[in-house]
């Protein structure tokens, strides 16, 4: 059975890098945006990171500029604005596509193992992405692309793909996951 560990990645130099180097541990893979109304999500990120990197915990963080445009740059540009502005530590990756024929293969595959998982509409976007996506494609609900920027999968420590999180999903719900999965 297919695991995120048959997949090698570029990091944000081009050199390639096998997630087998993250195996048995708890994986959060994010497609990021520098420019987003979720980037400050980073703050938040960074804090779990922090809370939980010494117990087996890692994020990995895609950036992507499919949606709006909200990731110019290089991506020594990105990683600068990231290291600087929320103080970011985890490892961060080459840019890529999410969605599309020419979408990175990794994201290709959490998209296969875990679908759309809908909005928290709690959160004061949630109304806003809803009612744009609905526009462009009324079905879009029922399509497992990835809807916009900070759409995350938490990945066990065998690799499997366990959940997807939107990104209007509350960090409180996606940290208790991350425990939950972390005492496996």
């Amino acid at each position: 059975m297919k695991t995120v560990y048959d997949f090698t990645v570029k990091d944000r130099k081009g050199g390639d890098v096998s997630l087998k180097e993250y195996a048995n541990e708890v994986l959060l893979i994010v497609n990021t945006a520098t420019k987003c109304g979720f980037t400050p999500q980073y703050e938040e990120l960074e804090g779990l990171y922090k809370r939980h990197h010494k117990e087996g915990f890692e994020i990995l963080d895609f950036p992507c500029n499919q949606f709006g445009k909200q990731a110019p740059g290089t991506d020594e540009s990105i990683h600068s604005f990231c290291k600087l502005t929320y103080g970011t530590e985890f490892p961060r990756f080459k840019k890529v596509k999410v969605n599309g024929d020419d979408a990175e293969p990794l994201f290709k595959y959490l998209k296969e193992q875990k679908g759309f998982a809908g909005w928290n509409m709690e959160h004061p976007i949630a109304h806003i992405l809803d009612e744009m996506l609905t526009k462009e494609d009324p079905d879009y609900k029922e399509k497992s692309d990835i809807k916009w920027n900070f759409t995350k999968f938490l990945i066990n420590k065998k690799g499997q793909v366990v959940a997807r999180f939107e990104p209007t999903e509350k960090i409180e719900v996606i940290e208790q996951e991350i425990i939950n999965h972390m005492k496996d």
